[in-house]
């Protein structure tokens, strides 16, 4: 699993958008991303990987995780994703965005596949 920070990204979408007050969606457009706020900071990213590691091992044999009996060998991310949730909202106030803390994306990245997120904006 890998933590991309999406910070600016999501601060590009709210300074496109021209909004001085209003909120960001951002959402994880794959059922085994998440997305959280929280500091940008590698060792809590680091504590942040061995809890869920803890959590839900990987172990892609079927007798841990039925799901891979169906062939895939995920059935820990989709459980490590389940304990997060897929979006966060961001409150945009004097079209301050979330500079003072990051935005990551939590992906898994054993099977190289692309992941993209959602950001839906409202406001004024």
């Amino acid at each position: 699993m890998t933590f991309l920070n999406i910070t600016s990204q999501v601060q590009d979408a709210l300074k496109d958008s021209g909004i001085k007050e209003g909120l960001a969606l951002v959402n994880a457009m794959h059922i085994t991303a998440s997305v959280f706020i929280n500091d940008d900071e590698p060792g809590l990213h680091e504590d942040y990987a061995r809890w869920l590691e803890d959590l839900a091992p990987f172990d892609p044999s079927p007798e841990r995780y039925h799901h891979n009996r169906t062939g895939e060998e995920n059935g820990d991310a989709h459980h490590k994703r389940r304990s997060w949730v897929a979006k966060s909202f961001v409150a945009v106030t004097n079209a301050d965005s979330i500079s003072a803390r990051g935005a990551d994306l939590l992906r898994r990245i054993r099977r190289q596949t692309q992941k993209r997120i959602l950001i839906k904006i409202i406001g004024e």
